[in-house]
């Protein structure tokens, strides 16, 4: 028997796919489910080191929000950037080569990367009761689709419902959320089951009704608004934050752990967590 699975998109990189897969790995393990995180391919400077592994430090974190071992199928592809658009290519947190950008898409993503993917995926789902994936920047990339092995092709592959999350501190978020689905292709706009509002800190009286015109032009629900949140678990590097560094000591997991909970919390107050989770079934 294989695990459900779940899988948590954005409509762009920073809109909150990392902290929704952490906080959905939390509350899913305190329910007494076996959980692991998955994504296929991670490009950040910022990783966790193992035994005799190194995988992206963002799925180390919803490891450990899941309650289980950090395993480096959960992020089997790591890129770390080195500069004019070269990586350290890691493939189940062992090195295994530097790349040019151009060699990766045309040489690497679409035959041992997507394959390695596959592999470290079906492995979780025979170990856990469920699969939380997250995906990487918007499946909506129509420069990068064609070697996008980090959105919907692992959907598609493990039968995934999709919710898209997006950033409405951002502006724009409606327009990103229409303008995904556009762009999808007609098999892919069929997995996404709904949409998370993130980083909410407005009148929800003033929200609420936009929903309604979301639902009108879509047919897909708003599962929930989670409100702009200060916590202290670290953010996956991009263009509008500067990641800290993290020491993995026992102080440091207790208050991670604490962060997590507080987190957790936060976001099932704030979401459908009963439509969330016939997701799943």
């Amino acid at each position: 028997m294989t695990a459900s699975t779940l899988m948590v998109q954005g409509t762009s990189s920073g809109a909150g796919k990392s902290t929704l897969v952490t906080a959905l790995c939390r509350i899913f393990a305190n329910e007494g489910y076996r959980v692991a995180p998955f994504k296929s391919q991670n490009m950040s400077s910022y990783s966790y080191v193992g035994k005799d592994f190194e995988i992206a430090r963002a799925q180390a974190i919803q490891a450990i929000a899941a309650r289980t071992n950090i395993d480096p199928w959960m992020n089997p592809i790591l890129l770390k950037p080195i500069g004019n658009y070269r990586s350290e290519v890691f493939v189940n947190g062992k090195f295994y080569k530097k790349m040019h950008a151009k060699e990766y898409y045309k040489k690497f993503s679409l035959t041992k990367g997507l394959s390695t993917s596959k592999e470290s995926l079906d492995r979780l789902r025979r170990r856990y009761d469920m699969v939380i994936l997250e995906g990487a920047g918007s499946p909506a990339e129509i420069n990068l689709a064609r070697y996008d092995i980090a959105n919907m092709r692992m959907a598609e592959y493990c039968s995934a419902p999709v919710i898209l999350v997006t950033d409405i501190d951002k502006g724009g978020s409606f327009a990103s959320i229409i303008g995904t689905l556009a762009l999808l292709e007609k098999k892919y706009r069929k997995l996404i089951k709904g949409f998370v509002i993130n980083k909410f800190r407005g009148d929800m009286e003033i929200l609420r009704p936009s929903f309604s015109v979301l639902g009108k032009k879509t047919m897909k629900p708003v599962f929930g608004t989670i409100p702009l949140l200060k916590f202290d678990i670290p953010e996956e590097d991009s263009l509008h934050v500067t990641p800290k560094q993290v020491s993995w000591t026992k102080k440091y997991l207790k208050s991670l752990d604490t962060e997590i909970e507080h987190l957790s919390r936060v976001v099932r107050k704030n979401l459908n967590m009963k439509a969330v989770g016939a997701l799943l079934k």
